[in-house]
């Protein structure tokens, strides 16, 4: 005589089906890669490094963010450790670099950090170098006025204002750009007496176009031709547009110089 299943095993047969089904989901991310140091020898610390993040992106540089982890896998603290990380992309080109660090990290212990990277395309594996317990990185925040110009240090993109960024000691020049404006330098010089947490904030120079800030939050920068009773011209890199005015929020105008042949404004009667 065949026996009938118990209708309370359903729920249990339910549940290990649900489980069985949604394992992929329920597994942890797996890392982009885990590096330990030193590659020969007994190593002492893990670094995990996670998939990047984007999370800007301006031309040819794209800014990620990448979940780290330093494990010591020694029985001594870590007084101090400093790492010169290269960024690759697919065809083992090299795309980036950025100098991370950890300081007084126990025995066993770990330590969890962002690490921000600037980018010519998107990092798949990752080298390091040590960069040597006496390299000494300041961190610092960098900002403009008005924000979202270009930053490069020494020559090298670094990103959008603000953005924090580490330097080492000695001098550095701040490159500020940004679309509509006259691009500027900040010359900067970091001692062995300086220690993180400062600030610099650079105030790009006048706007070398006019702007028109739109009410959806968008900016148009070029030269204004003329403003009608429900429209506005501009020319926008030697192209004219139209602009509904009802569509504008603001408008800002440079000085300009009056064009030749023609008569200066004269002052208003009293």
């Amino acid at each position: 005589m065949t026996k009938l299943a118990s209708k309370k095993s359903t729920p249990l047969i339910l549940f290990f089906a649900f489980l069985f089904l949604n394992l992929p989901a329920l597994a942890k991310e797996a890392p982009m890669q885990v590096i330990d140091w030193p590659a020969t020898g007994t190593p002492t610390l893990r670094l995990t490094f996670g998939k990047p993040k984007q999370f800007t992106g301006m031309g040819t540089s794209r800014e990620f963010s990448l979940d780290t982890t330093a494990l010591n896998l020694s029985a001594k603290t870590i007084p101090s450790a400093r790492f010169t990380i290269y960024l690759f992309d697919k065809n083992k080109v090299r795309i980036g670099q950025e100098i991370i660090g950890v300081d007084n990290v126990g025995p066993g212990e770990t330590v969890k950090f962002q690490t921000n990277v600037v980018a010519s395309g998107t990092p798949v594996s990752i080298s390091i170098q040590d960069a040597g317990p006496a390299t000494k990185t300041v961190s610092m925040t960098v900002n403009s006025t008005p924000q979202g110009a270009m930053l490069k240090v020494d020559g090298a993109e670094a990103g959008v204002t603000p953005r924090t960024i580490n330097v080492g000691i000695g001098r550095h020049i701040l490159n500020f750009s940004k679309e509509g404006f006259n691009s500027g330098n900040f010359p900067l010089e970091i001692s062995a007496a300086d220690v993180s947490g400062g600030s610099v904030n650079y105030e790009l120079g006048a706007a070398a176009f006019d702007t028109i800030e739109m009410r959806d939050g968008s900016v148009l920068n070029g030269d204004l031709v003329s403003i009608s009773g429900m429209d506005v011209e501009l020319r926008v890199g030697g192209a004219l547009q139209h602009v509904d005015r009802n569509k504008i929020k603001r408008v800002m105008l440079v000085e300009r110089d009056v064009p030749v042949g023609l008569p200066a404004p004269s002052a208003p009667t009293q």
